[in-house]
């Protein structure tokens, strides 16, 4: 624990090192906001009654404020690509010859980022969410509160460990760039964050039948952990009993991830060679 609490602090101080960095880049992270707020207003012609696929404007662009907050804890800029580039030049090989864990470093390291990240970015979220107070119609019990929290720990770590499982591929291809971009553009729709799931659920029919089936598929899928669930049930779209299995499933998924992590990068290093650096 000694060695985590340092790469932790370490990881935190060399943050604050580029906090004009983190100010300036969590100022323009808000700018689509605007953009959003503009574009579902002319879809739905202003008018705060019509409901589409169960959301009104109200709730489309207070889902849309909640999804910055999921995406904010699970995006996880770099990580791929940086495993990738360690392993493609050798860098990957002060964490085989000293007594740290790759993993666990690099989960340190994204946790100081977070924390640094809402250091900078506590104040304008709240700014943010005062001015649109009026959007949030629902009013969550501590209960649903807690559960958000929950679900944004998840998110974080489904995220980290997705973004990671994709780097060490890089043990068996040497550019997996492609591999990330696919994963960008799958992510962009399946998380939520271009539109709510129930508006994608309606590309496999209108019938009961069909619905089930695609609510049951996304539910199984680890994408909506990152960034719709956390929103939706926020909004009140996720109660009870279902409530409690979304984040059943969702801690599933970061068990199964984490060993699968744990045994592709224990098959890769075995199979790993460098020479020279």
């Amino acid at each position: 624990m000694r060695t985590h609490w340092f790469i932790l602090r370490t990881c935190i101080s060399e943050r604050l090192a580029y906090r004009g960095d983190f100010a300036f880049g969590t100022l323009v992270r808000f700018l689509p906001i605007v953009s959003s707020i503009f574009l579902w207003s002319a879809i739905y012609g202003r008018d705060d009654s019509q409901v589409i696929n169960g959301y009104k404007l109200p709730d489309m662009i207070a889902y849309f404020l909640l999804v910055m907050v999921g995406r904010a804890f699970s995006s996880m800029p770099g990580l791929a690509s940086g495993i990738a580039r360690d392993v493609r030049d050798g860098t990957i090989k002060k964490y085989l010859t000293q007594p740290v864990d790759m993993l666990m470093y690099l989960f340190w390291a994204r946790v100081a980022h977070k924390l640094v990240y809402y250091l900078v970015a506590t104040g304008p979220f709240v700014f943010v969410f005062y001015l649109c107070r009026s959007y949030f119609a629902y009013a969550p019990d501590l209960a649903t509160i807690g559960a958000f929290i929950l679900s944004l720990v998840i998110a974080f770590l489904i995220g980290f460990l997705m973004e990671s499982l994709i780097g060490l591929i890089s043990f068996w291809f040497l550019e997996v760039s492609s591999l990330i971009f696919i994963f960008m553009m799958v992510n962009y729709f399946l998380s939520g964050h271009m539109a709510p799931l129930p508006w994608l659920m309606k590309i496999f029919g209108d019938d009961a039948a069909s619905q089930g089936t695609a609510r049951l598929v996304m539910m199984l899928m680890p994408f909506q952990y990152l960034a719709y669930f956390p929103a939706a049930l926020m909004l009140g779209k996720h109660t009870g009993a279902d409530l409690w299995q979304h984040l059943a499933v969702g801690a599933g998924w970061v068990l199964v991830l984490l060993l699968a992590n744990r045994i592709v990068f224990a098959r890769g290093v075995r199979r790993y060679s460098a020479f020279g650096g």
